[in-house]
């Protein structure tokens, strides 16, 4: 029998107590054919991103199994007045678009933010949005929520700052940095990972000696064109 790339689990929604199905990709079919250097994956079957979000049917609250366990009154009142009050009942249970994944992400980032959500939630959902738009191959709307991304990113560095487990953030940093084509803050960033001797992970400080070596280079050709069109 042949195995499915979709099963469901159960989730009970931390707003309403609505108990619900939603769907998960099998940890067999996890397998990317390629990550760009921000993480981006490619698979060939179901892409287990597009059900990173659940999303309860009856009241329209979205979460991560790394959001929030509980809310407090202020968060309920807040989320019960902006969304759940006007949510007409839908269910992203089943097999998802990337269309579809991407309306739970954008519902998933209206909930964080309405409620209140860690910083680092909020910069990941951001991130993921512009990887969708990447899959779209649009361009525009995936700079513009990997800016965003970058601004969630460093606010969670100045708000937390840096241990030593957290070289991908520093990482994630500099490379969104290259990708806007701001090679000059990326080469700073790489170089942080690099040069700070508490950062012991190997794979990240040899991914960030890497994308030093490509920033760099692309901020010389930068400056030997500024300097051509003089």
């Amino acid at each position: 029998m042949k195995l499915e790339p979709l099963y469901s689990i159960k989730v009970q929604c931390i707003h309403c107590e609505h108990e619900f199905e939603t769907s998960r990709v099998r940890p067999s079919f996890k397998k990317a054919y390629r990550t760009d250097t921000d993480f981006c994956a490619y698979y060939k079957s179901e892409n287990p991103d597009y059900y990173v979000v659940r999303i309860c049917p009856s009241c329209g609250f979205a979460s991560t199994e790394n959001s929030l366990i509980k809310m407090n009154d202020k968060q309920r009142s807040a989320f019960q007045t902006q969304i759940a009050c006007r949510w007409e009942s839908r269910d992203f249970g089943g097999r998802r678009s990337l269309e579809e994944a991407l309306e739970t992400y954008k519902l998933g980032l209206l909930c964080a933010q309405i409620i209140g959500e860690r910083e680092r939630i909020i910069a990941s959902l951001l991130h993921h949005i512009a990887w969708l738009y990447r899959y779209q191959e649009n361009q525009e709307q995936e700079r513009r929520f990997l800016r965003y991304s970058l601004e969630s990113y460093i606010r969670v560095f100045e708000l937390e700052g840096v241990g030593a487990n957290d070289a991908k953030l520093l990482y994630l940093i500099g490379e969104i940095h290259r990708r806007l084509g701001q090679y000059q803050e990326a080469v700073q960033w790489f170089a942080r990972v690099v040069q700070d001797q508490k950062i012991v992970d190997a794979a990240m400080i040899r991914a960030s000696r890497e994308q030093w070596r490509v920033a760099s280079e692309q901020l010389r050709e930068e400056k030997g064109h500024a300097l051509g069109a003089e």
